[in-house]
């Protein structure tokens, strides 16, 4: 993310883009997980991933800080989403349940960045940080197998549409011959998740549902 912002400071310093032009922008600062999953496949433990996630957030707040510096003045940014409901994890329990643990530390990333968001709202008296809490929509969409208009329903939103043919295999695998060695159900619509971690266009839709009094409170803030 460091990196991205400063693609960003390059191209106000090359005149790409103005300090008005942040001004009346709203930054979108992303977090899906994947620090988390470098740290485990990298050797890291659920063990010792409680003395790590305050190091990713407190690096987020550096990042979100600058972004304000630069002239931002309304920033979102996500929590994390549910990451013990993405199939890679439900597939253990062939995809009826989530995954406690994940789901707990999960729950100590949204914390600790919700207290830091609060603070930088003190801070900051012309700007406004918002948090597009992931993790309440999914689990609403999750719980409630369908978003809370009733137009998407999932009938078993933990399960992918798209699955290796076994465990060595995932979506799009092919094997030596160049044959699919992965399937795609017949509906990808009725399914919440495309793969082992990414949800399907209707899935985001109905994330999106869920979503819209946080939007709303952004959109009156610009």
């Amino acid at each position: 993310m460091t990196t991205q912002i400063d693609f960003l400071q390059e191209l106000l310093s090359n005149k790409v883009y103005t300090w008005p032009d942040l001004q009346s922008s709203v930054a979108l600062v992303s977090i899906a997980g994947n620090d988390y999953s470098a740290y485990l496949a990298r050797g890291g433990s659920f063990q010792t991933l409680q003395s790590f996630i305050p190091l990713v957030v407190d690096q987020l707040v550096v990042d979100l800080k600058r972004l304000h510096g630069m002239g931002m003045k309304k920033v979102a940014v996500t929590a994390l989403e549910p990451l013990g409901c993405l199939p890679q994890a439900t597939v253990a329990s062939s995809f009826q349940e989530c995954n406690g643990t994940q789901n707990t530390a999960v729950t100590f990333h949204n914390l600790l960045l919700s207290q830091a968001v609060t603070k930088l709202n003190n801070e900051t008296k012309d700007s406004s940080f918002v948090i597009l809490d992931l993790y309440a929509s999914f689990m609403s969409v999750l719980e409630n197998k369908a978003d809370h208009l009733g137009s998407s329903k999932f009938e078993n939103p933990l399960k992918p549409c798209c699955m290796g043919l076994s465990s060595k295999y995932s979506c799009g695998s092919v094997d030596e011959s160049g044959a699919k060695q992965y399937t795609i159900c017949d509906d990808p619509e009725s399914a919440f998740f495309w793969d082992t971690v990414h949800p399907t266009q209707q899935g985001w839709n109905a994330v999106y549902s869920a979503l819209q009094g946080t939007l709303q409170q952004l959109h009156s803030l610009c």
